[in-house]
């Protein structure tokens, strides 16, 4: 993964690079932002590749000397039932109503939805 950190660093610096002159010289917000986000989307990437290499090292297909069998595992993991994909729904519910029906209905069901993702992505950390 530590190829495509790089290669995503790069079109991320490439897009602030370009975010910067085009809104100097156009004056323009819209172009400007759209190439902020790009950049930034690109930099996520690049750094979830980074900690992917950090934490589980060079992969079979970054050696030269793997097989194909180097790279064989499980082909899939199907977690068992959870709760979060409701809770994550019902926040999502919660925070749309509160959209219609005032700010703190909102907030409660941002907090609900925030608690939901955070459950669904950290579910299986150790697994």
């Amino acid at each position: 993964m530590k190829v495509e950190a790089l290669l995503f660093g790069g079109v991320a610096l490439f897009f602030a690079g370009v975010a910067a002159l085009y809104g100097a010289w156009s004056h323009e917000s819209a172009g400007t932002a759209a190439l902020i986000v790009a950049g930034g989307m690109a930099a996520v990437i690049a750094f979830f590749c980074a900690v992917q290499y950090l934490r589980k090292g060079r992969r079979p297909q970054d050696r030269t000397d793997a097989e194909v069998a180097d790279g064989a595992g499980p082909l899939e993991f199907f977690p068992a039932e959870s709760v979060w994909p409701l809770v994550t729904a019902f926040g999502f519910a919660l925070a749309a109503t509160g959209v219609v029906f005032g700010l703190w209905l909102f907030l409660i069901g941002f907090v609900v939805l925030a608690r939901g993702v955070l459950g669904m992505v950290f579910q299986y950390v150790n697994r």
